[in-house]
């Protein structure tokens, strides 16, 4: 099971505060035993909203608006990739984590869609072009 794990944005992240030094040793403390488990895919922080633009959709119309957004505890500062048994492993490892932010913060933990959960819409020819896909991710 794949779960994105996503580190919601405080008033400090969207400032672009830094993390102190400790937290950024834990942090990679914590990532290398993510990675020592076989659980880590992938991770990265993100730039505040600021820096950031949406792209809304209605129809064939596109509206790009730029940051920053308003509601920071529901925008994302950071997230995980990981490979994890089930939601409950994926839990134990979040309750592990160093706070992420210099003060109260929150994660959330979501599962990905595998192809399996499409049911017959994923024909056998939409499976074969995904794997393809992320045969080609893979290999950048």
């Amino acid at each position: 099971m794949r779960v994105m794990v996503l580190v919601k944005a405080t008033a400090d992240s969207e400032a672009g505060r830094m993390p102190s030094t400790e937290l950024m040793e834990a942090m990679g403390r914590f990532n290398e035993e993510l990675a020592a488990a076989g659980l880590l895919l992938a991770g990265e922080g993100l730039k505040p909203s600021s820096q950031g633009r949406r792209v809304a959709f209605d129809g064939p119309a596109r509206t790009v608006s730029d940051g920053p957004f308003a509601a920071t505890g529901e925008l994302v500062a950071g997230f995980w990739l990981w490979q994890v048994k089930d939601m409950e492993e994926a839990v134990e490892w979040a309750r592990r984590c160093p706070n992420p932010m210099p003060g109260p913060s929150e994660i959330e933990i979501r599962p990905l869609y595998e192809m399996a959960d499409f049911g017959e819409a994923m024909t056998p020819e939409l499976a074969a072009g995904e794997e393809r896909l992320r045969g080609d991710l893979a290999d950048r």
